[in-house]
């Protein structure tokens, strides 16, 4: 019987405990260790003191199988982690021929930058596997004691993920036998977390020991996460696929997309596969479709521009907003939101296009058009679609509720069009 192999991942940093660096090196790895069957127990994040990092290892040895470090690697006084280590595994620092080849190559477009600090990066604890890194001064270690294992990586993202992609990863998946962890994602957009739990009640109840359910919700949409673990893959994939159709059945269109990717990316994939070019005509929410379009590389192949149309002359002289709309309707309604549109459309040529126009607040608001009020358009040549939303009166939730309402309006356009 194959048991989880249980990781800890510990940060080291003073800069990471004052907030002044974002831990994203956690997040990265714990997700590359789920996608390859390894299961994340905990996350720590430590000073660069000698005590708290031995605490921190010590810790975690007694809890898991595998330890990964990051950070504390540097050349300079405050970059401890080589010393620490080499107390804690009762050896001594050495000096490598290899990773002193490496860190001249890598520094040799730079005069004068091989100096005593940088030379000091080719020393390593001797008990050690070093791993070169390619990328950056800093090496790779690999420490085995008692049938465990613990690896001190750069703290520096670009280089950790270089480490754990072409070396780290590999390594470990022969050292361990692992079971099979299969994680299926859901995305779910209309239905409030406690309404889609209450929904899924009977569904939930009879999943089978073998699946757990995760719900992770965000301001726009819920992602629901089945989890197992087993040796039978295939078995486990059957068992997952049956309730997921279970769930369709159930949920219908409301079922956004069956893989863990962020909705900008799912409408990038969506515009490739139609052929489709975009652009978008925004007013309260202030270029932010546009941020999380070109948020993705390989965008330009598919967005055309946009226009952010906040004051009503913008409306009428750029995107052709008739004057007796505007003063009949108001910039928030229907008829303005849809000319918004169709009229960036005209303006960039692309193939198909959302805009907004709504009260983002905190001020702003009416009786009859309250804080959170947005209409939203989507089009096509041959179709335009709107509607009136109420997202409440929190201005950067109305911003990003907005915006992501635009992108799931353009799935189910883009659906249509393609079933006619």
């Amino acid at each position: 019987m194959l048991h989880k192999v249980a990781v800890d991942i510990i940060t080291i940093g003073d800069e990471l405990l004052i907030g002044q660096i974002v831990d994203t090196n956690s997040a990265y790895i714990a997700k590359e260790l789920a996608k390859n069957g390894f299961s994340t127990e905990h996350m720590y994040s430590v000073s660069d003191k000698k005590e708290a990092i031995i605490e921190a290892i010590q810790r975690s040895f007694s809890q898991v199988d595998i330890v990964l470090l990051t950070g504390g690697l540097g050349p300079t006084k405050d970059d401890i982690t080589k010393t620490v280590l080499c107390e804690y595994f009762q050896t001594k620092l050495v000096f490598s021929q290899d990773v002193y080849d490496d860190v001249q190559e890598l520094l040799s477009y730079r005069p004068n930058a091989m100096n005593g600090l940088n030379r000091q990066q080719a020393f390593v604890p001797q008990s050690c596997t070093v791993i070169r890194n390619k990328v950056g001064t800093a090496p790779i270690m690999w420490f085995e004691k008692n049938k465990k294992i613990l690896v001190s990586m750069p703290g520096v993202p670009n280089e950790m993920k270089w480490a754990m992609e072409h070396a780290v990863m590999d390594k470990l998946k022969r050292f361990f036998q692992l079971p099979t962890i299969l994680h299926q994602h859901i995305i779910v957009y209309g239905y409030p977390e406690s309404v889609l739990a209450d929904t899924l009640t009977d569904w939930e109840n009879n999943l089978p020991n073998s699946i757990s359910l995760a719900y992770l919700p965000s301001i726009s949409h819920v992602k629901l996460r089945m989890s197992a673990i087993a040796e039978d893959a295939t078995l486990l994939s059957i068992q997952m696929q049956k309730q997921v159709e279970l769930l369709k059945t159930i949920l219908g269109k409301a079922i956004i997309a069956l893989e863990d990717k962020p909705l900008e990316e799912l409408l990038s994939n969506w515009l490739i596969d139609n052929n489709l070019t975009l652009s978008v005509a925004e007013s309260c929410t202030g270029g932010n479709i546009a941020r999380l379009v070109t948020s993705i590389s390989g965008s330009s192949a598919y967005f055309k521009g946009g226009v952010i149309a906040y004051a009503n002359e913008i409306k009428e002289q750029v995107l052709a907003v008739s004057t007796h709309s505007l003063k009949e309707y108001g910039a928030v309604s229907q008829q303005v939101v849809e000319q918004m549109a169709k009229g960036v459309m005209q303006l960039t040529g692309s193939d198909v296009a959302i805009a907004t126009s709504g009260i983002a607040g905190p001020s702003g608001g009416t009786e009859n058009k309250p804080v959170g009020t947005v209409w939203v358009a989507v089009c096509n040549r041959h179709t335009v679609k709107s509607h009136c939303f109420s997202f409440g009166g929190i201005r950067e939730r109305v911003i990003e509720r907005a915006s992501y309402a635009g992108i799931i309006m353009l799935k189910e356009l883009i659906e249509y069009t393609s079933l006619k």
